[in-house]
């Protein structure tokens, strides 16, 4: 378990700093630094798609890895501000509150709600976690289908605008998500045992923020443009990775198992 945490904090801090670096080759520092942030950090619906994909499947996984989940958002956030204030030219992005981004980090409800059920879950015997299940287990499938049908009229919302920017954007939407989780699918292999871990391990490198992320940039980082990391998260990484990527990764674990 704890060799997973260090690894899964430590990748939040690494993607954001070579995404950084690849994008800033053909766009703004501002939006070089949100859209690495964005890809540092993970999705919390692709990781749930990805339980439903296992639960489906008698698939087993540990439940240590929400842990893991909740603690890369924040990493991912703090990195990419910095990254921009390192590289920026403007004298107002260094002088950045980095208190108030790493409260705003750890703070935010998405990273709330995922500690708070942490805390839940360590109370609750399995009794009580019983008496809920009607409301966890037996209808979540139908909230999840509601959640994601709202996420592609959002995405869809942006699309236009977002192809807009050129191909770049896309291809990199696609590529990046490719190469971080074929990359953990096989090297998870050397600290985890479990396929479903490794799939779990792998989609939380591959996915990219559109919550907590682009609250925390409109924040800290008004420059950067919404319209171009939001849409590349949700509208194209997010579809790709429960369409695409879940089967992508697990055929390259259960190649290296």
């Amino acid at each position: 378990m704890s060799n997973s945490i260090v690894f899964g904090i430590g990748l939040a801090a690494l993607v954001p700093v070579y995404t950084f670096f690849t994008l800033s080759r053909k766009l703004s520092i501002e939006n070089s630094g949100a859209i690495a942030a964005a890809y540092g950090s993970i999705s919390a619906v692709t990781f749930i798609t990805t339980i439903s994909f296992l639960e489906l499947h008698n698939m087993e996984y540990g439940g240590y890895m929400v842990a893991v989940m909740a603690l890369m958002e924040a990493p991912a956030i703090i990195v990419g501000v910095f990254l921009i204030r390192l590289y920026s030219r403007e004298r107002d992005q260094r002088t950045v509150n980095y208190r108030k981004i790493i409260f705003h980090a750890l703070t935010n409800g998405s990273v709330l709600m995922v500690l708070g059920s942490l805390v839940i879950g360590l109370l609750a015997n399995e009794s009580q976690a019983a008496g809920i299940a009607p409301f966890t287990t037996d209808i979540f499938k139908g909230f999840l289908a509601i959640f994601l049908l709202d996420m592609g009229i959002t995405s869809g919302r942006e699309i236009k605008v977002f192809f807009k920017k050129g191909w770049f954007p896309f291809l990199f939407a696609i590529v990046v998500p490719i190469i971080n989780g074929v990359a953990i699918a096989y090297l998870s292999g050397f600290f985890l045992d479990s396929l479903g871990n490794r799939l779990l391990m792998s989609i939380l490198a591959a996915s990219a923020s559109y919550i907590a992320v682009p609250e925390a940039m409109r924040m800290v980082v008004p420059k950067a443009s919404p319209s171009l990391y939001v849409p590349m998260a949700l509208a194209v990484t997010f579809p790709f990775n429960i369409t695409l990527g879940m089967p992508l990764y697990l055929f390259i674990i259960k190649l290296s198992v």
